[in-house]
């Protein structure tokens, strides 16, 4: 008889036989429980979204408080972005030898003080640069906080930590951005940042207390990091991720504009709207864990051409509320699925560089979230019009999609495998 490995046993295979990150295989203590531990993690990823996404929701306020059109203000939004792209390769190698407590403290501070400048700022290039600054610790936080759920619970358990952590994003989507938009409208958006950056110094107690107290880490080659980025494999994987998912974030970052133009909203509707975005963006998430497992091809190339095609609903439904709605749900469920997919893909071909390659994934989706905001800007100071988003939007994750298929068909002439099938003779 044969038995072929599944996805989550290979990944596992695959880190042993490298000797990669192998302390994460081994078990460390909480000083205050498993449970305390994971949801300062789970608080932690949730600010994280949030400031990163209530922008969005808060886009038409913001804007207008600041004496500008919205194209205008949303330099706010790849701004962020550029902070993620610089932020993660660089604290995942200056950060590679430090107690990852350490570092997590560290990078909160410099969420709480990014979102209180932003909060302060009086001028939009002065909140560009405190967003480009909360935006820095984005993917290191992220990155450390999974090593660190998988360290606190056994081996048989960590795939599930790291879920729950991640899972912080997906409940910053469907609740922290639609509450952003609310409090702005109610409040001001620089109350919001406020309240965010005062969050940050909770979770900063939180990690003080709750975090293990783990030894320094063995400082990883910063030549076999960097030299594992030059492989084409990686390259076309970020880009695919950088370009292909450009289309959902240019669509999130107009929604709320867009939904005032077209149907004239109350703000309780588009609030609604916003927790439907966030609620498809769960689904997607989950599917996407299912579906990797039984091909990250298959997930890759699904997610993007059903992305395609409601990116193209969404013009075409843009003055129908009934008909919106349902591509405002199906559009992140179907495009939010390539970023665990991606992630994988990265596991596998990215050799002796997986950890910053891996930090770079977020790199790379933020740079698809600057792509994206910074063209539907475009478009729509230069009349287009917000129909024009989901159009420009689907050549986006069409071009992703070449991409990809692309890589699969060098795969294909070199004669390599992403995932070889593994069997043993009993």
């Amino acid at each position: 008889m044969h038995d072929t490995l599944t996805f989550p046993q290979y990944r596992y295979k695959v880190f042993m036989e490298h000797k990669l990150e192998l302390d994460i295989f081994t078990r460390v203590q909480t000083p205050h429980g498993i449970k305390a531990a994971i949801w300062t993690l789970v608080f932690g990823s949730f600010l994280v979204g949030t400031g990163e996404f209530g922008i969005m929701g808060m886009l038409p306020e913001f804007a207008h408080s600041l004496h500008l059109t919205i194209p205008e203000a949303s330099g706010a939004v790849p701004a962020y972005a550029f902070g993620v792209v610089v932020g993660s390769p660089l604290f995942s190698i200056i950060g590679s030898s430090w107690q990852r407590r350490k570092l997590l403290l560290w990078l909160s501070i410099i969420m709480f003080v990014g979102n209180v400048l932003s909060a302060a700022a009086p001028t939009l290039p002065l909140i560009e640069a405190a967003r480009f600054l909360t935006g820095v610790p984005h993917g290191a936080f992220l990155g450390v906080g999974a090593l660190v759920a998988a360290s606190v619970v056994d081996r048989s358990q960590r795939g599930r930590a790291i879920g729950r952590v991640l899972f912080g994003i997906m409940i910053a989507m469907t609740i922290g951005a639609p509450l952003s938009a609310f409090c702005a409208e109610h409040v001001g958006w620089r109350l919001c940042y406020a309240i965010v950056g005062f969050l940050g110094l909770i979770l900063f107690l939180a990690l003080w207390r709750n975090m293990p107290l783990d030894g320094n880490h063995k400082e990883s080659s910063i030549r076999n990091e960097l030299g594992g980025l030059v492989k084409l494999q990686v390259l076309l994987t970020l880009a695919t991720a950088a370009i292909g998912g450009g289309g959902l974030f240019e669509v999130y970052t107009f929604l709320t504009a867009a939904l005032d133009h077209s149907l004239h909203f109350s703000n309780a509707w588009k609030m609604t709207f916003l927790v439907i975005w966030g609620l498809g963006m769960v689904f997607g998430n989950y599917i996407g864990g299912y579906l990797i497992d039984k091909s990250v091809d298959f997930t890759v190339i699904g997610s993007l051409t059903l992305g395609t095609v409601f990116l193209v609903g969404f013009s075409l439904t843009m003055h129908s509320a009934i008909f919106l709605g349902t591509v405002i749900f199906m559009l992140p469920a179907t495009l939010i699925a390539i970023t665990p997919a991606l992630q994988a893909r990265l596991i596998e071909v990215a050799g002796e560089a997986q950890t910053l390659a891996a930090s770079l994934n977020h790199s790379a989706f933020n740079m698809a979230n600057a792509i994206g905001a910074g063209l539907g800007g475009f478009l729509v100071v230069h009349g287009y019009g917000y129909e024009a988003l989901g159009w420009s939007g689907a050549v986006l994750s069409l071009a992703g999609l070449i991409i990809y298929c692309a890589s699969m068909r060098i795969f294909k002439i070199q004669n390599l495998e992403v995932v070889p099938d593994f069997r043993t003779d009993d």
